[in-house]
C-alpha cells in the first residue's frame, strides 16, 4: 500500500476549512484572562484560559484589533470600574480564526462587562454562604481589644497614598498620643493580592510582637481591583486571625466580605487613624472628668470641715467664761482659787473673791443663809 503524503500547508488549509465550517459565525465565549498586553499600535493581545479542579484545562490566543479595542476597553472600564486585566472572568464575542502560519486564534469584537460583574457577585454570594455555614462571620467579635491599643501591625503597600495618609494622621495627631506601628508589605489589589495579604498577616503573627490589632489598609480603587477582599481564602483568614482586625479599604459604597468578618471596618485609612486617636481622646476626657469630680468632692469635704470648725469656734466662744461674765454673771472662788458652786461648807469670816468681766472684788462672808428647794426654807 502506498503512503498518503500531504504538505503542511495543505494540512493547515484543511484544518482552517474544518474550523471555519464548524464555527462559521461569531459566538460568545466564557473564559479567564490569563495574560493581556496592549501594543503601541493599538491592538490588544490576550491569552484566554479555563481551569478546573485539576488545573489548566484549555487555553487559546485572542486579539482585539485596534479599531475595536479603542471602544471596548474604555466602555468595559466605565461599567466595571477596572481595566481589562489578568485573573478576570470575561464573556467575549469571538470569531474563530485559523491561519496556516499562526494556527488558531480568536478575534474578539465585543466584551460584556455585566458578565464580569455578575460572575464576581455570584462568587461573593457563595463565599458569604460558606462563611456563615462555618460560623466564621462573627468569630472576630469574640476577641477583646485593649482599652488603649498601642502596638499596631499594618498590612499595606509601602508606596500607597492611603498608607502614607494613615501614618501621617496617626503619628502627627494634635494631642500628642503615641502609637507603635509595624508595616508588613503586601500587594493590595489584583490576582495575587489575596495570597500576598495572607502572607503578610502570617508574618505579623510570626514576628513575636504582641500586637493589639492588625490593620489592612489601601486607598480605594476600582470594583474589580477590590474583588480580592470578597474572596474566601482572605476572608476566612481574617475571620480566624487571633488578633482584632481592622479594615480600611477605601471604598465609599460597597462593603466587602473582609469588612463583614473583621473586628471593625471604616471607609478610609484616615478615618481609621481617627478611630484610634478617638479611643485615646475618650480616655483622656474620662480621666479629666474623673479628676474634676475628685476635685469637687474634695472641695465639698473641705467646706464641710470648715463649717464644723466654725460651729466649734462658736461653741468655744460661747463657753468662754469672759463672755459669760459680760452677760452679768459673777464667778465666785475661795481663798485657794477654787470655784464656789454653793453655800455649803461656807461660814462667816471666810474670804471669797467675786470675779466680774471687768475686775474682782475681795470679800468676807458675814452671814451664811442656806435654802432648801421644793418649797421649804
Amino acid at each position: 500500500m502506498g503512503k498518503e503524503i500531504i504538505g503542511l500547508h495543505e494540512l493547515q488549509t484543511r484544518l482552517k476549512e474544518g474550523v471555519e465550517h464548524i464555527f462559521p459565525s461569531k459566538l460568545w465565549l466564557k473564559a479567564e484572562i490569563s495574560a493581556v498586553k496592549a501594543r503601541p499600535g493599538g491592538h490588544c493581545y490576550m491569552e484566554l484560559s479555563q481551569s478546573g479542579e485539576d488545573g489548566l484545562l484549555a487555553k487559546a490566543q485572542a486579539i482585539v484589533w485596534a479599531s475595536r479595542y479603542r471602544f471596548i476597553a474604555p466602555f468595559f472600564e466605565s461599567v466595571t470600574g477596572s481595566p481589562l486585566s489578568e485573573g478576570m472572568e470575561v464573556l467575549v464575542r469571538v470569531q474563530v480564526n485559523y491561519s496556516q502560519l499562526y494556527g488558531m486564534s480568536l478575534i474578539i469584537d465585543d466584551i460584556d462587562p455585566d458578565f464580569s460583574l455578575g460572575e464576581k457577585e455570584r462568587e461573593r454570594q457563595r463565599t458569604l454562604a460558606r462563611l456563615k455555614e462555618e460560623g466564621l462571620m462573627d468569630m472576630q467579635q469574640k476577641l477583646q481589644l485593649p482599652r488603649l491599643p498601642y502596638c499596631l501591625a499594618v498590612v499595606s503597600a509601602p508606596d500607597a497614598a492611603g498608607y502614607r495618609d494613615f501614618m501621617r494622621h496617626l503619628h502627627e495627631n494634635g494631642s500628642g498620643f503615641v502609637f507603635r506601628t509595624e508595616l508588613f508589605p503586601a500587594l493590595m489589589q489584583g490576582a495575587g493580592a489575596s495570597a500576598s495579604i495572607i502572607a503578610a498577616m502570617d508574618a505579623a503573627l510570626a514576628s513575636g510582637i504582641p500586637f493589639d490589632a492588625l490593620l489592612i489598609l489601601r486607598g480605594g480603587g476600582a470594583r474589580l481591583d477590590l474583588a480580592c477582599y470578597d474572596e474566601y481564602p482572605l476572608a476566612e483568614h481574617v475571620a480566624r486571625f487571633p488578633v482584632p482586625v481592622f479594615t480600611a479599604i477605601g471604598h465609599d459604597q460597597d462593603v466587602h466580605i473582609c469588612d463583614m468578618v473583621a473586628w471593625t471596618s471604616v471607609k478610609t485609612p484616615t478615618a481609621l487613624a481617627d478611630a484610634f486617636i478617638g479611643m485615646y481622646a475618650a480616655e483622656d476626657n474620662a480621666i479629666a472628668s474623673y479628676a474634676g469630680r475628685l476635685k469637687l468632692a474634695f472641695l465639698g469635704k473641705i467646706n464641710a470641715m470648715e463649717s464644723r470648725i466654725r460651729l466649734l469656734e462658736a461653741r468655744i466662744t460661747g463657753a468662754d467664761p469672759r463672755n459669760i461674765l459680760k452677760r452679768g454673771y459673777v464667778l465666785t472662788v475661795d481663798s485657794a482659787g477654787l470655784v464656789i458652786k454653793g453655800v455649803a461648807g461656807r461660814k462667816p469670816g471666810d474670804r471669797i473673791r467675786l470675779m466680774y468681766h471687768d475686775g474682782n472684788l475681795g470679800c468676807t462672808v458675814s452671814e451664811v443663809e442656806e435654802k432648801e428647794y421644793g418649797g421649804k426654807e
